[in-house]
């Protein structure tokens, strides 16, 4: 295989395969912001857009897809504002075409929240409530969990091994890696046993649309078994008590459909590392393919490396540090 097999993408081939999928294309293409896959708006013969995404080879298999899918169309019959693939006139919502597995949905608009105001917090607190009320019912097989392991351990270890670490830096990185990792097994440890269930995974703000109708949710790619908190604390930002307070909002309206545990809140810190650890990894793992060079160019250097081993040895303490809440 390639090293780069999305080069094959040419807007020719793009257009054939969600062809392929039983729809028709009419020409019209753009290519939209996405790093991890390929994603396209396409406009269609019979008027409007889709927008489809081309899955990464090798990444997941095809049932972890089909997990994800099954999880956001549950979410769709519950009315919840997810937007799930469509059913293809195959009958799938998976299609392999031009060598790629391809997943065709609706396009939704939307604007970014304003998550300075505490309604609009509570409002996605509820939402991601009503989401995590299903993501209860079920468990994934065959998608990761979202744990020291898999967010720390196996990325640190590449990251150690990966030629992207200047040589003089390993010594200081395996440092700071194993003091990050020790006090994220130990937010665990005093956190206790966490119900552990399905998540949206990657609920940063630029993975919700707001409407005047309220928000949605895209982009479940990252979609895993984890704690409720992993969904939350993205949205937070600004100093510790700004954060609390944002906290608060979110969860006032989570817990109108989903019990919150309180002891997930010492968890924040910890994701937070395990989220740093494996960025670097996923950057590391990416770096050839040619879209990576060119949306971060600061990666591969030298200050960019110092600074992430500063910013894990300050997760210690900050992990360390109690929340009020």
């Amino acid at each position: 295989m390639s090293a780069h097999p999305f080069s094959t993408l040419t807007p020719d081939r793009v257009l054939d395969a969600i062809d392929a999928t039983g729809l028709r294309t009419d020409g019209r293409l753009l290519a939209l912001n996405s790093y991890e896959n390929r994603v396209y708006q396409a406009g269609l013969e019979e008027g409007g857009f889709v927008v489809a995404k081309f899955y990464r080879p090798e990444r997941w298999s095809d049932a972890a897809i089909r997990e994800e899918h099954a999880f956001t169309q549950l979410l769709a019959e519950h009315e919840i504002p997810a937007v799930p693939p469509m059913c293809l006139p195959g009958g799938d919502t998976l299609a392999h075409a031009g060598g790629f597995r391809v997943a065709v949905f609706e396009r939704r608009g939307g604007r970014t929240p304003e998550l300075d105001h505490p309604e609009v917090l509570e409002w996605l607190g509820r939402f991601i409530g009503r989401i995590h009320a299903q993501g209860a019912t079920r468990a994934y097989e065959h998608r990761l969990l979202l744990d020291v392991a898999n967010w720390g351990d196996m990325p640190g270890e590449f990251v150690l091994a990966s030629p992207h670490l200047p040589a003089d830096l390993r010594e200081a990185y395996r440092a700071a890696l194993t003091g990050a990792l020790d006090g994220v097994r130990a937010s665990f440890e005093r956190a206790g046993e966490v119900r552990q269930l399905c998540l949206h995974g990657d609920c940063h703000p630029g993975n919700v649309l707001w409407t005047d109708a309220g928000p949605h949710f895209v982009d479940f790619d990252d979609s895993c078994m984890g704690p409720a908190v992993q969904d939350l604390w993205m949205l937070l930002s600004g100093e510790r008590g700004e954060m609390t307070r944002q906290l608060c909002d979110l969860v006032a309206g989570y817990e109108d459909f989903a019990d919150f545990n309180p002891r997930e809140v010492g968890l924040i810190e910890a994701l937070r590392t395990l989220r740093l650890i494996h960025h670097a990894a996923w950057l590391a793992r990416r770096w050839e393919d040619p879209a990576f060079p060119v949306a971060f160019p600061w990666f591969n250097t030298r200050g960019w490396w110092e600074e992430h081993i500063g910013t894990l040895r300050d997760q210690v303490p900050r992990m360390a540090e109690p929340w009020l809440f």
